[in-house]
């Protein structure tokens, strides 16, 4: 009779244990599964909003020239970077965000002589006066003159062209940091410096703030309204 119960006990400890195994194992498979869904439920623009986040936020990568665009979850990178660990991490930070399927890196690193900076060099005018010259000072200081205007003009040109990347990133910048505004549904894309917004806002309020927090981006030449009021 006592070997029948211990037989038993047995029995039943071994269905206990079998039991308990089965049930973790399928609450990890749950988890796994929820996690799964989660990542498939974000919009891309909620994708790209999180991406450029990390870009802007990241000390090693100039996020402000690179542009972010997602389609059905995959994440395209355009611009460029300073160098080949700068790329690196920016497609890390990328292929890391939550709902990103895979990063398509459309990177180019920036050669030396293509900055686009200008060199001032007035001062080498003053050099090339000599006593045998032909020209006169006053043709010298005139051709400086023209110089100095040229340099001044291109400097302002430079000054007031902005990438299509850089106003996208200080639109969204703007459109996360304002409390009246959904930033997170809210897609933004620069074309020849015009803005589109498109997504899913509550209120007219809160469409019209977006609008106007756009269109007082430097940079943004117009704004095209595409947000849908739920």
């Amino acid at each position: 009779m006592s070997k029948r119960m211990s037989v038993v006990i047995c029995g039943l400890a071994v269905t206990m244990m079998t039991a308990g195994y089965a049930s973790a194992q399928t609450a990890t498979e749950k988890t796994k599964q929820a996690a799964k869904d989660t990542g498939e439920n974000i919009t891309d623009a909620a994708i790209t909003t999180a991406v450029k986040t990390k870009l802007l936020a990241d000390t090693k990568v100039g996020g402000l020239k690179i542009d972010v665009d997602t389609n059905n979850h995959v994440v395209t990178l355009t611009g460029p970077v300073h160098s080949a660990a700068e790329r690196a991490e920016a497609v890390r930070l990328a292929r890391n965000t939550t709902g990103v399927n895979r990063v398509i890196s459309k990177l180019v690193i920036e050669t030396a002589g293509t900055t686009g900076k200008i060199d001032k060099k007035d001062d080498k005018l003053k050099v090339d006066i000599k006593d045998d010259t032909k020209e006169t000072k006053a043709k010298v200081k005139e051709k400086a003159g023209q110089a100095k205007d040229a340099t001044k003009d291109a400097a302002d040109k430079t000054k007031d062209v902005t990438t299509d990347a850089a106003i996208t990133s200080a639109v969204k910048t703007k459109l996360l940091a304002d409390t009246k505004v959904g930033g997170l549904k809210i897609d933004v894309d620069t074309k020849d410096n015009v803005v589109t917004l498109t997504g899913n806002v509550k209120s007219a309020a809160e469409k019209a703030e977006a609008i106007r927090l756009a269109k007082t981006t430097k940079g943004v030449s117009r704004v095209v309204d595409k947000l849908t009021i739920q």
